[in-house]
C-alpha cells in the first residue's frame, strides 16, 4: 500500500483473517486496530470468533475480561425491516412479535429444504462454549433470519426482502440466507453494519467478503 493502513483496512484483514481462521495474521491486525482505535471492541470480537472457531475458550474469556475491564461492550444484534409504513424489530430468539408463531414455523420449514440441499450449520459463528446442538438452535434464530421469515411472510413476492441489521452479518446467516433467496426465488438485500449484501438465486453480491 502506498499509504498506512487506517482501522478500516485493519478492520477488513482482521475479518478476513476470521473467514480463513488465519489466527497469526489475526493476532497482528487486532493489534494494529486496537493500536489505532483502543475503544472499538471490533478488534476484540473478531480475533474472539477466530480463537472460537478453533476451541480456545479460555483465550475467548480473557479477551472478553479484557473488555469488560475497559468498559467495552458488543451491541446486542438486532434486525429491522419495514412492512405497510410500520417498523418490525427483531432480536435473536425473539418471541415478542405477535406473528412469532407463523415466522418459526416458516424457519423450520425452510431449515429442512436448506439441509435438503446441502446446508451444513456453521457453529464456529457462535462465541459461546455450550453443545454442538445449542450453538445450532442459537444459529437458527439470529435477528436477521427472524426479520427475513418475517418478510418471506408478508411483503409480496414481486418485491425485495430489506433487511437491516445494527452488526456484522455472521458467516452462518450469511450462508443460509444464500440458499433461502434460491429456495424461495426472491431478492433479498441486507444492510448490515460493513455494507449491502444483494443475495439472489443461491449467491450474494459481496462475493463471501465483507
Amino acid at each position: 500500500m502506498p499509504f498506512p493502513p487506517d482501522a478500516v483496512g485493519w478492520a477488513t484483514l482482521l475479518s478476513s483473517c476470521r473467514v480463513h481462521s488465519n489466527l497469526e495474521v489475526g493476532k497482528w491486525a487486532a493489534e494494529s486496530l486496537l493500536d489505532l482505535e483502543p475503544t472499538n471492541p471490533a478488534g476484540y470480537i473478531l480475533l474472539s470468533s477466530i480463537y472460537a472457531a478453533k476451541g480456545k475458550w479460555n483465550t475467548v474469556a480473557q479477551l472478553r475480561r479484557g473488555m469488560r475491564e475497559k468498559g467495552l461492550r458488543k451491541d446486542p444484534g438486532c434486525s429491522w425491516i419495514k412492512f405497510k409504513n410500520k417498523l418490525y424489530i427483531f432480536s435473536a430468539d425473539d418471541f415478542s412479535s405477535p406473528f412469532y408463531d407463523q415466522i418459526y414455523a416458516e424457519l423450520e420449514k425452510l431449515n429442512e429444504k436448506m439441509i435438503q440441499m446441502g446446508y451444513v450449520p456453521d457453529a464456529s459463528s457462535v462465541l459461546h462454549d455450550v453443545e454442538e446442538l445449542e450453538k445450532i438452535k442459537m444459529l437458527g434464530h439470529h435477528s436477521e433470519r427472524l426479520a427475513i421469515a418475517f418478510g418471506l411472510i408478508f411483503i409480496p413476492r414481486h418485491c425485495p426482502i430489506r433487511v437491516v441489521k445494527n452488526l456484522r452479518v455472521c458467516r452462518d446467516c450469511h450462508n443460509a440466507t444464500k440458499y433461502i433467496s434460491k429456495i424461495t426465488q426472491r431478492e433479498i438485500l441486507v444492510r448490515d453494519a460493513v455494507r449491502f449484501h444483494l443475495f439472489k438465486d443461491g449467491a450474494c453480491s459481496c462475493g463471501d467478503f465483507w
